[in-house]
């Protein structure tokens, strides 16, 4: 099978969903498909086989992390070479648009799918009154397709309400092997507790950037004195969250990847995880997979992977940091209960390998194909 993918990110930009993708590209290309990827253009032109198309991309004002691709008529002439069986795009904005009107104008079936909470973003960014009008691009943008593919459960519920048609999950998946409890290290956990591995070693990994409401993590330090914060990652929001945290033992480490990031999470006794917009959070199976307990907000698609208790804390997230508080100190001092739950959260990790949810997504393939050759025929 030939898959074109579009998507407004990709490599070289690290984050779940170019963690996704990469993934995704690799299984798929390991089974015998094609795939090209049209995308923000990144100085690659070829991932695990796949044929990477780069189209030039200026900075977004209010993220300079994120590019935006603007579609050009020699996307046409890559796919008239191509010849995709199917057409997948990825966050329908601007270059997705491009995938929307490709499949129309080449008769490609097409399937789309939502990563980003966009309308919760723009509250972060002083544009609230732009939600409304935000749900009716979305809808408009992927009504055009066969199939729209969340990656949780409570997801689906909201693109359905908001009149998206044709909803279905997209299982998550991690790399159980490059996360693992085994790449526990005493120089890694040194690194991030900068020379204080006796001290209780709080983390975050991911964007650095306001949507995450990384600030919220500095009532739970300030309530456990002796512990250190590392924030791995990078983002727009840096510099304000130095200015927030400066006082605190909060150690801003920058990128981490591959064995060094999972080394990170097994090295660390809680992964903490404010974040109210996430559609699944990727980083919390891939801290669970490492076996780092997870202290999350009940928000989002948090609780398709998170049950409270069970493989990890969830709090509510109210305007109050009560219950994060709460949930932190009980797994700090709780020893047995967080072996269990390490325990706990490394098997519910393990039943979400890549190869299992790039097959899901072929069958998906396969599926909206037939039916757009049986409507054909009709």
């Amino acid at each position: 099978m030939k898959i074109a993918l579009f998507t407004e990110t990709f490599l070289p930009k690290v984050d779940g969903i170019v963690t996704r993708l990469r993934h995704t590209v690799d299984h798929l290309q390991r089974t015998g498909n094609q795939v090209l990827v049209i995308c923000p253009e990144g100085g690659i032109t070829e991932h695990k086989g796949a044929k990477i198309y780069g189209v030039s991309a200026f900075p977004l004002p209010l993220y300079p992390e994120l590019k935006m691709a603007l579609p050009r008529p020699a996307i046409s002439d890559a796919l008239e070479n191509f010849k995709p069986d199917i057409i997948h795009v990825v966050n329908p904005a601007v270059l997705g648009l491009a995938g929307i009107f490709h499949s129309k104008l080449h008769n490609v079936p097409l399937v789309a799918s939502y990563h980003t909470h966009l309308p919760q973003y723009l509250q972060h960014y002083g544009l609230a009154m732009l939600e409304g009008l935000l749900w009716e691009l979305l809808k408009t943008a992927h009504n055009q397709a066969a199939l729209n593919l969340c990656t949780s459960t409570v997801m689906m519920e909201e693109l359905s309400s908001h009149g998206i048609e044709r909803v279905d999950l997209w299982q998550r998946g991690v790399d159980t092997e490059t996360f693992h409890p085994e790449l526990a290290s005493i120089s890694m956990r040194e690194h991030l507790s900068q020379n204080h591995p006796e001290s209780p070693l709080l983390l975050y990994v991911g964007r650095l950037s306001a949507e995450k409401e990384i600030e919220r993590i500095k009532p739970i330090l300030e309530a456990i004195p002796a512990a250190r914060l590392a924030l791995v990652g990078d983002g727009p929001h840096r510099q304000a969250l130095e200015k927030h945290f400066a006082g605190t033992n909060t150690y801003f480490v920058g990128y981490l990847t591959g064995t060094d990031l999972g080394s990170a999470f097994a090295s660390s006794d809680a992964f903490i995880f404010p974040s109210r917009t996430e559609t699944l959070g990727l980083v919390l199976l891939e801290a669970m997979a490492a076996g780092c307990p997870v202290v999350a907000a009940r928000s989002g698609g948090i609780p398709d992977i998170v049950t409270d208790g069970v493989n990890g804390y969830l709090f509510e997230p109210s305007a109050d940091d009560i219950g994060s508080i709460a949930a932190t100190v009980r797994l700090l001092s709780q020893q047995q209960e967080r072996e269990t739950i390490r325990e706990n959260a490394r098997k519910e990790a393990e039943r979400w390998g890549w190869s299992s949810a790039t097959c899901q997504l072929h069958n998906y393939y396969q599926k909206v194909i037939y039916s757009e050759q049986l409507a054909g025929a009709a």
